[in-house]
C-alpha cells in the first residue's frame, strides 16, 4: 500500500512524450495569462475567477506530472478549456460592447491560441 501511495504522489516525467509537453506549455501559457489578469483585477469577483482558472490549468499540469488518472484529466481538461473559451466570448463579445475579432487584444489572442492548441492536444491524447 505504501508503494502505491508513493507512486501516486511522485513526479513521473519519463512517461511524457512530445505531445504531452506541447499541452503542458499551452496550459502554462493560459495559466500565466489568467494569473496575470487575476492579479490585476484582484480582489474583484472577476479577478478571483481569473486566479482560480489559472490555478485550474496549473492543477491539471500537476495531475499529469504525477500520472494521476491521465485519461480523466484529459477529458476534464477539454471541458474546462472549452468553458474558458465560451465564457471569454460571452463576457467580451456577446453583449456587443466589443467586436470580434477586432477587439481581441494581445493577451486574449495568446490565451485563445494556447487554449485551442491545448484542446487539440488533449483530444489527441484521449483518442490514443
Amino acid at each position: 500500500m505504501a508503494t502505491t501511495e508513493a507512486r501516486q504522489s511522485a513526479v513521473d516525467l519519463g512517461s511524457l512524450n512530445g505531445l504531452h509537453w506541447v499541452g503542458i506549455v499551452a496550459a502554462l501559457v493560459s495559466a500565466a495569462v489568467h494569473l496575470l489578469l487575476g492579479v490585476r483585477l484582484f480582489p474583484s469577483p472577476m479577478g478571483i475567477s481569473f486566479v482560480l482558472a489559472g490555478l485550474g490549468f496549473v492543477g491539471g499540469v500537476v495531475l499529469l506530472a504525477i500520472d494521476y488518472r491521465r485519461r480523466t484529466v484529459y477529458a476534464v481538461g477539454i471541458a474546462f478549456t472549452l468553458v474558458q473559451i465560451l465564457l471569454w466570448y460571452v463576457v467580451n463579445f456577446a453583449g456587443g460592447a466589443k467586436s470580434f475579432p477586432a477587439d481581441v487584444g494581445t493577451l486574449g489572442a495568446v490565451d485563445k491560441v494556447a487554449q485551442v492548441a491545448l484542446i487539440a492536444v488533449l483530444v489527441a491524447l484521449l483518442r490514443r
